[in-house]
């Protein structure tokens, strides 16, 4: 079944990489910023590099933040956050003085190292493997050895441990990707690791609709 997917331009990165992505895997995605747009969607992307407070601000200055959530809060339509949409699913972050979205009882902190990790550098740069948590959908044929390309500073720590779906480490052990209920986000960028990356977002695509079919339905 033709599922209508809305990557959501907020002003925060450069999206086309990830319309690209779905398209290799035929699955067609629209890049939108029009709240009409977003409330039709049958599954969200939100991507995004760049500073948190601006996120949370853009959101709001084009009129997106109300249509997500009533779309993801009450609608439960499946979302994927990449990087810093991941991290706007937060309550807040070391980023700037701003409430996140909330959805995920967790906060967005600084790497910060001390002096025995003083060679690794900041910002987390290239590949790195995850270790999967839980089972889902998401990461079905996908592997602990499997490696995933990373570019952040900040990273996302969870209140709650159920919701992290892979931890990864860089000088501790932070979590890499999130999942509760309809929600998922990755710290990494599938759109640019390659294979796996691939065989995540037809996960995202394909494999999580029955489960999040189930979700909906219950909610």
């Amino acid at each position: 079944m033709k599922q209508n997917i809305v990557i959501i331009d907020y002003g925060m990165g450069n999206l086309r990489s990830v319309e690209n992505k779905f398209r290799v895997q035929n699955c067609q995605a629209q890049i939108s910023e029009d709240p009409e747009i977003i409330a039709k969607a049958d599954k969200l992307v939100l991507p995004g590099v760049g500073h948190f407070a601006n996120g949370m601000k853009n959101l709001k200055e084009k009129g997106i933040l109300d249509v997500l959530q009533q779309k993801v809060i009450l609608d439960k339509t499946p979302i994927l956050g990449i990087c810093l949409g991941m991290q706007l699913f937060t309550n807040g972050s070391e980023e700037g003085d701003v409430e996140g979205l909330g959805w995920i009882e967790a906060s967005t902190k600084k790497f910060e190292f001390d002096f025995k990790e003083s060679f690794l550098k900041v910002p987390h740069m290239g590949w790195n493997s995850l270790r999967i948590k839980k089972e889902h959908d998401l990461v079905d044929n996908v592997w602990d050895d499997d490696q995933f390309y990373f570019v952040h500073s900040y990273y996302v720590e969870c209140n709650k441990e159920e919701d992290i779906l892979t931890e990864t480490q860089y000088g501790q052990v932070f979590t890499s990707s999130i999942q509760k209920e309809n929600i998922i986000g990755v710290q990494f960028h599938p759109e640019k690791s390659h294979d796996v990356g691939a065989i995540m977002i037809t996960n995202f695509v394909e494999k999580c609709s029955e489960s999040f079919r189930k979700i909906s339905e219950a909610a």
